[in-house]
């Protein structure tokens, strides 16, 4: 609803914002009512606590938690190589379980743009030039075809797992069309439910909002953290509790390795009676950029890198390990339950991080004004910033090689972009084939030696080998149609490659 022009005058006003009306008298008509909308949709009561707060913020240097973090304790941490084999295989079955009885959603953070990739449209969108020509969308759905057909076939099913999608302002229209001119990538579109996430302004460092253009304010989306009231918002609770989902897979957009409803995290977060979960990589070494996953005070927490001192980054444990090596990679499980209880009671507690960036803005003068350096803050909130509230948090440790590689930078950047995403799913399809059984053959009919079946070698790219995940989930059931085979690369084992293959 739009409020009346002095309302909202008297309400920048007393928020230390009037600064947002100066271009007002060179606005036509049109542009008046919608900047006049977009002022009403802030919060103008609250206004002024975020922009305080927000250079607060800025100004305060990062704390240190030394003292209290400690890791997580070794039996709430389950593990794809540590851990038995036979516990693997029951977790796995407990998670196909649940998917098969339509108790397991998945759910996507996909509000950020793909400016560091350097694209004007949404992450998944993005096409890393496999063989294939697929985006990580498609990827992403077709897992969700292929663990649905999995729980299916262990218990006979017909188990449907919602994909839940949270955009923002620039990526839900971008992201709706591109579902719908692939069909939803033979997904029912009625089990695909896309939302938004809140947009908040950007403030300087003197506390005031930017005015992107005369009319215009700079807004950004709230964090990855914003779900939990975009959940609110968009009654997603509500759908969840309708079709019966009891658990939710939480993840990024930009992991092309990630496992869709992953039944053997889902199995084990649901045996140990956990209401909140997270995996983990081992981190490659100790001042590696990422966050970890320990407690703090006895609470389990993700502690930010920069938060730890180098000398207790470099910690060992009596076998040469690192005390804290549990690397976050924002892949969250969670009950229904404990978001609702988040959406209730916590969602106001939300620590608020500081993020600084080069925001455009309109100067004094009118002009349009591109910064070379950071001239604003960004207030995000973190989607693992609940893990405080929980009251069984659980971690689980997985092969990086096997389940993350990130696609965050453009390839002018050394890693985590798109040669080194596209890298590691032929590494990882390489190796599943030889597993399988399968020879590798090179252009000139030679068998291929283990190093092109690995990231490691940055002048040599793996064989291109691509499995569709419409026939593995996760290297499962290729021996049947690899095994003893000489394939010739580059290899697509899709759908009708595999018919072919069980004709022979």
């Amino acid at each position: 609803m739009t409020v009346p022009l002095e309302e909202v005058k008297r309400r920048l006003e007393l928020a230390g914002q009037p600064h947002l009306l100066h271009f007002w008298p060179e606005l036509s008509e049109d542009e008046r009512q919608l900047f006049l909308q977009e002022l009403s949709q802030l919060d103008l009561d609250g206004l002024r606590g975020h922009c305080e707060e927000a250079a607060a913020a800025a100004a305060a240097p990062a704390a240190s938690l030394d003292r209290h973090i400690e890791p997580v304790p070794a039996e709430l941490i389950g593990s794809v190589r540590r851990s038995e084999q036979s516990s693997l295989a029951e977790w796995e079955r407990e998670g196909l379980l649940q998917i098969s009885q339509n108790h397991v959603g998945v759910l996507l953070l996909a509000g950020g743009q793909g400016t560091r990739l350097g694209v004007p449209y949404p992450k998944g969108m993005y096409n890393v030039e496999l063989p294939s020509g697929k985006t990580l969308y498609q990827i992403q759905a077709e897992r969700i075809h292929r663990v649905q057909e999995l729980a299916d076939m262990q218990y006979a099913s017909k188990s449907i797992v919602p994909w839940y999608i949270m955009t923002s302002e620039f990526t839900l229209a971008p992201t709706e069309a591109f579902f719908q001119e692939n069909d939803y990538f033979g997904l029912k579109p009625s089990n695909v439910i896309m939302f938004e996430q809140r947009m908040i302004p950007a403030v300087t460092f003197d506390g005031k909002v930017i005015l992107q253009g005369k009319g215009k304010i700079a807004m950004a989306p709230d964090g990855n953290g914003g779900l939990y009231k975009a959940l609110v918002d968009n009654k997603v609770l509500e759908d969840m509790e309708k079709r019966g989902v009891e658990y939710l897979h939480v993840y990024c957009v930009d992991n092309i390795l990630v496992k869709m409803a992953d039944p053997v995290f889902i199995g084990f977060c649901v045996s140990k009676g956990a209401d909140c979960g997270a995996k983990v990589v081992e981190k490659a070494y100790p001042a590696e950029p990422v966050g970890v996953v320990c407690r703090v005070k006895g609470v389990a927490q993700v502690v930010e890198y920069s938060e730890i001192q180098p000398e207790t980054a470099e910690l060992r444990g009596p076998g040469g390990e690192l005390v804290y090596s549990a690397g976050n990679i924002c892949n969250h499980f969670f009950t229904r339950a404990f978001l609702q209880d988040v959406a209730d009671k916590f969602e106001g507690q939300l620590k608020q991080h500081v993020a600084l960036k080069k925001v455009q803005f309109v100067d004094t003068q009118g002009n349009q004004v591109k910064p070379t350096k950071p001239n604003g803050i960004k207030m995000e909130k973190f989607v693992f910033d609940v893990f405080p509230f929980s009251r069984n948090f659980v971690a689980f440790e997985v092969v990086r090689e096997d389940e993350f590689s990130p696609l965050k930078n453009a390839n002018s950047a050394a890693s985590d972009n798109p040669t080194t995403a596209r890298n590691a799913l032929l590494a990882q399809h390489c190796r599943w084939a030889a597993a399988a059984g399968a020879t590798l053959l090179d252009q000139h009919g030679k068998p291929l030696p283990p190093a092109a079946m690995s990231v490691s070698d940055a002048d040599r790219p793996p064989a291109q080998c691509e499995i569709s995940p419409l026939v593995s989930y996760f290297g499962e059931g290729l021996e049947s149609l690899l095994k003893g085979k000489k394939v010739a690369t580059p290899f697509i084992l899709d759908q009708k490659q595999a018919k072919e293959l069980q004709g022979h």
